[in-house]
């Protein structure tokens, strides 16, 4: 039985259709004080699918229960998939003192799930902390899916670790070359530009690739360069539609003419579901 968290009921709902597993209605209380409690159906031996994006603090908090919820209703085994994991990007300890969080949160979730399931970690050395067997699955290439007819299209990420990412949705377009950005200093101010290189974007569709847009600071950044080198029409997918904050609107003013995204993080721009690649893993 598939039980979701309150953030992810389309996704389950998407896994429900992919998969035939039954869809769970579990049920989101608040009470006075502001604490949380979920219940979920019988499971009498069936096996439990929490599905649960946990991008707030309260979504971990509901992840945790949907686990215990899911022990206590008796189900054979908890399989826990995260389809967008809050705080992985928090890999180390940035100075001394500071949690190593992804590693924190990680141990949380491994000690009531048998096997975790995450889509595009942005690191797969976070697998390693959750303590039962977990997997990496990617969406990447569900984002083309949504994309139109393009140009002589070329598909960028925001830097080389990335650029996987970008050959991934290409591949799946069908057409078009990837590439990254390149980060310049400049020797005088010390200031870091961002430009694509030494490809040529003149007239080209560009489609920039990320796992998360975040605040969008980075991709509007990458798109102005694009836009002082007369690129064509500008894209951004990625799999995980964070946008805080005003980031929707920096994309907008950027000069961004559309956004598409999976349902990992449910948004107005999630164009695709990233059902089938997680309907894969189960």
């Amino acid at each position: 039985m598939l039980l979701p968290g309150s953030d992810s009921q389309a996704l389950a709902a998407a896994l429900a259709d992919a998969t035939g597993e039954r869809l769970g209605a579990v049920s989101y209380e608040r009470f006075a004080d502001g604490e949380r409690l979920v219940e979920v159906p019988v499971l009498d031996g069936e096996r439990a699918v929490v599905v649960c994006a946990t991008a707030s603090d309260a979504a971990h908090v509901e992840c945790l229960q949907l686990q215990d919820a899911a022990r206590e209703a008796g189900a054979s085994e908890v399989v826990t998939v995260l389809p967008y994991m809050g705080y992985a990007r928090q890999d180390r300890a940035f100075v001394d003192g500071q949690p190593v969080s992804a590693r924190a949160v990680a141990r949380a979730v491994g000690t009531g799930a048998d096997r975790v399931v995450v889509v595009d970690p942005h690191e797969d050395g976070v697998l390693e902390h959750f303590g039962v067997p977990a997997e990496a699955v990617t969406a990447a290439a569900r984002l083309a899916d949504p994309l139109p007819d393009l140009a002589d299209p070329l598909f960028l990420s925001p830097d080389g670790g990335a650029v996987d990412l970008a050959e991934a949705v290409r591949d799946a377009y069908g057409a078009g070359d990837a590439d990254h950005f390149r980060k310049e200093r400049d020797r005088d101010t010390g200031a870091v530009q961002v430009t694509p290189g030494d490809v040529d974007v003149a007239g080209r569709d560009v489609v920039v690739t990320d796992d998360i847009v975040a605040t969008g600071s980075t991709v509007s950044e990458a798109v102005g360069a694009l836009r002082e080198r007369d690129a064509g029409r500008v894209l951004v997918a990625c799999v995980h539609a964070v946008l805080a904050g005003n980031a929707r609107t920096k994309l907008a003013t950027a000069g961004v003419d559309r956004v598409v995204a999976t349902d990992t993080l449910e948004r107005e721009v999630s164009a695709v579901s990233a059902a089938p690649t997680v309907a894969d893993a189960l």
